[in-house]
């Protein structure tokens, strides 16, 4: 990788931002110098790990002359060693997050597709595992929607990622994601083959200008149904917004006033505008076209097969994991990486297959 990244152009880069930060008028904007102050941390993070990195390699060399007669020097060699892996890995993903939009958060929506009751309980596991995997990244997660499903499980959720290459990271989960499994709501112990997709679009700022007119919109409020609790709205002050031109709806119920929820529920219609956009823009991206795809046979992007074997595979990349209680419960890391590997290289090919 020559390194982490180019450090004498972050270096280069740091010194603009604090420039910036040092102009008497920084703050007259509050919203552009939030920007400015996380872009500054981000990269001198980035600096600093790259730092460490050298500093780790460094033992690990004295390490290494020590081991040959020293046992305890062996056993802090493999744990230095493993440590390193692990910080190489991470770097290399973000990496290989150098789109547009890669660093902002996300808002993620997973809709339960063919398969019934099955489907929405699957519809759930899928938003446990990903709440999982941002509580392993240190990421912050906002519940923006959910829509019990009549049994079990969840007909719809939408919620809010937030923290560092968020939506790059989340944008490789875009998709159609199948599970197989012995039908907990099947009396007859049969097996069962459910869906459920995954749309991810970058929470975008206000310096991206999105159009989005008045007369194109439907605004309809009505009662929370969460699940009860300190939150639970005693009027109608949930809102669904419909944008008429584009058939797009969203929701948010879980804010404390009507006001609230309307203004979280416009950051999410702006950014599903802005990634259907894009998606118009590079309509020939397979990638893109997935998550378009319909919520049934043919169409995922991996596979979680718990019966009759055990096995998660991603139809794109063809990577495999045996572990599935592990991946269900938010270690997806390399399932991630696999992709934007193979997105980076432009071989990525249409989804597909069983």
């Amino acid at each position: 990788m020559g390194g982490f990244f180019d450090a004498p152009q972050t270096r280069a880069r740091l010194e603009k931002l604090e420039t910036q930060i040092g102009a008497p008028d920084f703050w007259n904007d509050s919203e552009k110098a939030q920007k400015v102050v996380q872009e500054r941390s981000r990269l001198e993070r980035a600096l600093q790990r790259q730092e460490n990195f050298e500093t780790g390699v460094s033992d690990a060399e004295v390490l290494f002359e020590f081991a040959e007669t020293d046992a305890n020097s062996v056993e802090e060699l493999n744990d230095l060693i493993t440590k390193l892996e692990t910080e190489a890995g991470e770097a290399q993903t973000e990496v290989l997050l150098s789109g547009q939009t890669d660093a902002n958060n996300a808002i993620c929506s997973i809709q339960a597709g063919a398969g019934g009751t099955d489907a929405q309980d699957w519809a759930q596991m899928l938003l446990r595992m990903y709440l999982r995997w941002a509580e392993r990244k240190n990421f912050k997660v906002e519940i923006l929607d959910e829509q019990s499903g009549s049994e079990a499980g969840l007909k719809s959720a939408t919620f809010r990622v937030e923290g560092e290459y968020a939506y790059g990271l989340m944008s490789a989960e875009a998709g159609v994601h199948r599970l197989v499994r012995i039908s907990p709501f099947n009396s007859g112990g049969s097996r069962e083959t459910s869906f459920a997709s995954m749309f991810v679009s970058p929470e975008i700022d206000e310096n991206i200008e999105v159009e989005i007119n008045d007369k194109d919109l439907r605004v309809d409020t009505y009662r929370s149904t969460g699940a009860g609790g300190q939150h639970v709205n005693t009027t109608d002050s949930a809102v669904r917004i419909t944008h008429l031109p584009t058939g797009i709806v969203v929701t948010c119920q879980n804010q404390r006033s009507q006001i609230q929820n309307r203004a979280v529920a416009m950051r999410v219609l702006r950014s599903k505008l802005y990634e259907l956009e894009l998606e118009k823009r590079q309509a020939e991206s397979a990638e893109l076209e997935a998550s378009k795809q319909d919520i049934s046979f043919g169409s995922q992007i991996r596979n979680y097969v718990l019966h009759p074997y055990r096995l998660v595979k991603d139809t794109r990349t063809k990577f495999e994991r045996s572990d599935v209680e592990t991946v269900l419960d938010g270690d997806i890391d390399e399932f991630i990486k696999e992709f934007l590997l193979l997105k980076k290289s432009g071989q990525l090919s249409a989804v597909g297959g069983q």
